[in-house]
Formats: C-alpha cells, sequence, structure tokens
C-alpha cells in the first residue's frame, strides 16, 4: 500500500509500505476513504518525540471495511466505518464504566494517512454508518475518529453545563472543537484565545462569544477583566504546553475544573494555583468509543458540524506538504485523500 511515512523529523515521504495484516481473529482491515493530519502528528515531526526507525503515521480515518477476522461479528465486509484513534475492547472493567480509552487491550489506528489501516477489536471499535457519507459529508464525518470527540471530552471534563462561562485555550482543531462543544453543552459565554484572524472566524461561527488574543499572563487578565474579575466556570486546555496549562489554571475562577486534552510535553502544573483556588483538573486522552453513539447521530442530522476545521485538502501523495502547512500554521487541519 501507499502510506505517509515518518522517517526523523521533519521528514515525511509516501512510498510503498507493507498492507496491515489481519494479525488476530478480532481485527478488520479498513480501505481508508479519508484521513487526515493531527495536532499530535506534529510533535515528532518537530522532533519533540523520538523517531528511532521509520515508521507510517496518522491515527484518524475513515473507510470502507475490506476483510475481517474469524470472530468478528457485527462489522461486515463492505460496511463504512468511523475508526475512533483509540482502540477497545468494550468488554473490559474499564469499557464498561465509559473508560474506553483505558481499555486493558488498547491499541491505537497506526496508518491513518494510508491506503489501508487495521482495526484491532474491530467489533467493540468501529462505528458502523447505514450508508456511506457523500463526499461533501465526509469532512465532518471524518472529524469523528478524534479532534471532535476529542474536543468533546475536554468540555465533558471541564464540566461546561448550561449558562456557564468557558475558556478554551488553543486556536488549532481541538481547540476550535472544543469551542463547539461547549456551544452544544450550553455555555452562555465562551472566550476563545486566538490571534489567528482565520482561526478566529471559525471559533466565531462554532459559538465563541468573545476572542482573546493576548497569551501568556496578559491572556490570564484579559480573561478576568470580561468576566469582572471572577474567572471561567470551565476551562478547556487543547494545547498540551507548560504555558497553554498555566494560561488555563490562570483563567480558572475558584471552585472550577480545567478539562485538559493537549498532549503534554514539559507540562507542570501549578499545584499551588490549584490548592488555594480548589481548582480540579480533569481529562486526557478522549474515551472516543464512549461519545460516538451522542456525536453520530447529531452529525448526520447537521445538527453538529465540525468540517471547518478541515481549512485545505490534499491527494496523499502531497503529504510532506500538509505537514509543513500545519507546521507554518498555514492550515488548521489537513485532509488527505488516498
Amino acid at each position: 500500500m501507499r502510506a505517509t511515512i515518518l522517517h526523523a523529523p521533519g521528514d515525511i515521504r509516501v512510498e510503498e509500505w507493507a498492507d496491515p495484516a489481519l494479525e488476530r481473529p478480532t481485527d478488520a482491515i479498513v480501505r481508508v476513504v479519508a484521513g487526515c493530519v493531527c495536532g499530535s502528528d506534529l510533535w515528532p515531526y518537530r522532533g519533540a518525540n523520538e523517531v528511532p526507525e521509520p515508521r507510517t503515521i496518522g491515527h484518524e480515518a475513515i473507510g470502507v471495511v475490506e476483510a475481517i477476522g474469524p470472530d468478528v461479528a457485527r462489522v461486515r465486509v463492505g460496511d463504512f466505518v468511523i475508526v475512533p484513534f483509540d482502540h477497545c475492547c468494550g468488554r473490559c472493567v474499564h469499557c464498561l464504566a465509559g473508560q474506553t480509552q483505558g481499555c486493558v487491550e488498547l491499541a491505537m489506528t497506526g496508518s491513518g494517512q494510508a491506503e489501508l489501516t487495521r482495526v484491532t477489536n474491530a467489533d467493540a471499535t468501529c462505528f458502523v454508518l447505514d450508508e456511506a457519507p457523500a463526499p461533501e459529508q465526509q469532512a465532518t464525518v471524518l472529524a469523528l475518529s478524534d479532534v471532535l470527540p476529542t474536543g468533546y471530552h475536554a468540555a465533558v471534563s471541564a464540566g461546561v453545563v448550561p449558562g456557564s462561562t468557558a475558556v478554551v485555550v488553543g486556536d488549532g482543531a481541538v481547540g476550535l472543537c472544543g469551542v463547539l462543544s461547549a456551544k452544544r453543552l450550553g455555555a452562555e459565554r465562551i472566550i476563545a484565545l486566538s490571534r489567528n484572524p482565520e482561526r478566529q472566524r471559525i471559533a466565531t461561527d462554532f459559538g465563541a462569544t468573545d476572542l482573546v488574543a493576548e497569551r501568556g499572563d496578559d491572556a490570564v487578565e484579559a480573561v478576568r477583566e470580561l468576566t469582572d474579575g471572577v474567572g471561567a466556570d470551565a476551562v478547556l486546555e487543547c494545547v498540551g504546553t507548560e504555558q497553554s496549562m498555566l494560561t488555563a489554571f490562570g483563567a480558572a475562577r475558584p471552585g472550577a475544573t480545567v478539562g485538559f486534552v493537549g498532549v503534554p510535553h514539559g507540562v507542570q502544573i501549578p499545584w499551588p494555583t490549584a490548592f488555594r483556588g480548589n481548582i480540579g483538573l480533569r481529562g486526557g486522552m478522549a474515551p472516543v468509543v464512549r461519545y460516538l453513539p451522542e456525536l453520530v447521530p447529531a452529525v448526520l442530522a447537521g445538527d453538529l458540524d465540525a468540517s471547518a476545521v478541515f481549512d485545505l485538502e490534499l491527494p496523499l501523495d502531497d503529504a510532506a506538504e500538509a505537514y509543513r502547512a500545519m507546521d507554518e500554521r498555514r492550515a488548521v487541519k489537513v485532509l488527505l485523500r488516498p
């Protein structure tokens, strides 16, 4: 198959790679119709994560089931499926508690930016659609494999409720989906931190009521001014850096919760601030399988549309340009078609 291969930081190539195989009787192989580049893919691309040897990359995909193992009963060849980035068994104690990201058989999509990808525990992991989405609807469906449930997880973890004030730290695709999710959960006021005009536009379209272009302490002060010195009831941290976490805690009112979904890199939690303010911290990897029964119907009905985060579409062969565009912030999120 043709696949995006990360050879080293900054070195992305589309090459021939061995097709994924059915390794376990509960596996499925999906032919990818659409994949994309995630903000977390940029960590190894930028050298923040080690790349010891060439490997496939990409963990977001939708497509058609091409093969199934002998123990797969619900998913069938020919089904159009959403492939959550984190695979789960659906039967362990953690899955039954809704913590599907903590599954004892947790696995990840490993070749979402490719022609084919393997899905473990296909019956529990894959979300089967009644029919294949039209090409113009595929972007919003693709968002369900990771970025939309992850933004939703930030909002749920932060405790967004009707009438609340939420602050969203981060204007990448996850942060923008966090704005959309806070709106869905009924936040009355949504303050989005962004200094990029195009991302500010998307945030406003998604439901942001206020925009803050400052960063760091200045951003915290701006949030305080907007909330009459109170701070936010719920804060969504969607970046994963030290500055974004400090900003999130600084913007939180006493008793608030920070919902964090940014993959942490060099983050130190400001525990004295958390202690003094009784500020909670929840979140982490999104349990995508848990959220899909709620989110998929809303997306298919047109009530929830995150497709605007895909502001660039390229063929798979141009994956290197997709990474450059996101790394240089010329694109929010790039959709790739094999």
